[in-house]
């Protein structure tokens, strides 16, 4: 991969004790950008996808260009009364609280192979809930795909055995 900017960790945020990792550096640069999304579809193309799915609101900067990349379909992964059609929602924890997520009712067809994308695994709650909105609709996860990893969180270890690529993994 080309050379990139670096990532920003702005500390207590969104709350105290938090350390986020900003991905905007690598968005803002677009050769950094799209060697990330190149090296995530190249991980991708040979699992056979038929739609990618992204939760709101960092991983729509991941999923629709990705999805472009491959030639599929896009499903929204969506904080709750944000869809205009009806929806299954999922509750989950994140390392910060609790938070829920909504699909459209139709936004995965039974059988439909699906790649899981989001710019950060964290904890993998979000991911895990996403993962869980695709199967309810019958979906089938194919694999799972993040510009960044925090390995020191342990995400994987909450999540199916998939396979994951994730373009920097970060060990603190």
């Amino acid at each position: 991969m080309e050379a990139r900017p670096p990532l920003r960790t702005i500390p207590d945020f969104p709350r105290d004790g938090i350390n986020f990792i900003d991905i905007t550096p690598w968005v803002q640069d677009g050769a950094a950008f799209r060697a990330a999304i190149e090296e995530l579809a190249a991980f991708a193309r040979p699992l056979g996808i038929d739609i990618v799915a992204a939760p709101e609101a960092r991983g729509f900067l991941v999923g629709a260009p990705l999805a472009v990349a491959l030639g599929v379909g896009f499903a929204p992964v969506r904080k709750p009364g944000r869809l205009p059609y009806d929806t299954i929602r999922a509750d989950y924890e994140l390392e910060y609280g609790e938070a829920s997520l909504e699909i459209h009712v139709d936004a995965v067809k039974p059988g439909q192979r699906v790649l899981v994308v989001d710019d950060l695994l964290a904890t993998g709650g979000t991911v895990a809930a996403t993962i869980g909105l695709m199967e309810r609709q019958g979906g089938k996860v194919q694999g799972l795909g993040f510009l960044v990893e925090l390995e020191f969180l342990s995400g994987r270890d909450r999540l199916p055995q998939l396979p994951i690529h994730s373009v920097v993994r970060l060990a603190e």
